[in-house]
């Protein structure tokens, strides 16, 4: 079993005994502290206009950019993140989702994730949507 302690509220399992190891996500992430949900985000910017339509990298760098709003919001930040539901609406745009979650969540610090192919998102234009839980450390 490989199991990381990081940061201190936080640990990741990336695979139990006799679970196959996955470079994309950890198994199992638990932690102590304050619960936050965040919503699933789709690609708006602070308009509400669609931003990168057909464009699976500008809507994962957009959705991502909004998550981290949207962490900070709650006192957050992506090391808190425990676990990331990506749903996209072909799962092609996997390898753009994972980009952008490679440039704000190191390799060490993956939360545990789903992915789900629907067949659409409350707009056409949008190609995905990822939704997070973190936990932040009990105030002290």
């Amino acid at each position: 079993m490989t199991t990381s302690r990081t940061p201190g509220h936080l640990t990741r399992i990336a695979a139990p005994d006799g679970v196959a190891p996955s470079p994309q996500y950890s198994h199992v992430v638990w932690g102590t502290g304050r619960f936050v949900a965040v919503s699933g985000q789709c690609a708006f910017d602070e308009r509400g206009e669609v931003v990168g339509a057909g464009d699976a990298a500008a809507q994962a760098r957009q959705v991502f950019d909004n998550l981290g709003r949207c962490l900070a919001a709650a006192g957050a930040a992506f090391e808190d993140v425990v676990k990331l539901t990506y749903y996209v609406t072909d799962v092609a745009h996997l390898p753009a989702v994972r980009a952008a979650r490679a440039a704000v969540i190191p390799s060490d610090r993956l939360p545990a994730s789903s992915a789900v192919q629907v067949a659409a998102l409350v707009r056409p234009e949008l190609l995905l949507e990822v939704e997070a839980f973190a936990i932040v450390p009990a105030a002290g």
